[in-house]
């Protein structure tokens, strides 16, 4: 499981194996029994949520997007 950073005592990562065929570029967001993902493209969106409240949702989706390009770039250069 590549973490790609880590923010706020969040862990952004994603997983060895996305799916075959591969999922769309997404990141997964997790913190103490909580985990929720995001697709990156066309525009940040939650894809789903499973522990986290709203307003940590809205900041995740912040993070997410001020980290979209380095996001981006780490799911590229892993998965090729």
């Amino acid at each position: 499981m590549p973490v790609v950073f880590r923010s706020e005592g969040f862990r952004f990562h994603f997983y060895s194996d996305e799916g075959n065929p591969r999922e769309s570029i997404h990141i997964h967001v997790a913190q103490a029994g909580a985990d929720a993902k995001f697709w990156l493209f066309p525009e940040v969106l939650l894809a789903y949520n499973r522990g986290f409240d709203a307003r940590t949702i809205r900041r995740l989706q912040d993070i997410v997007s001020d980290h979209r390009s380095e996001i981006e770039e780490a799911w590229n250069e892993y998965f090729g």
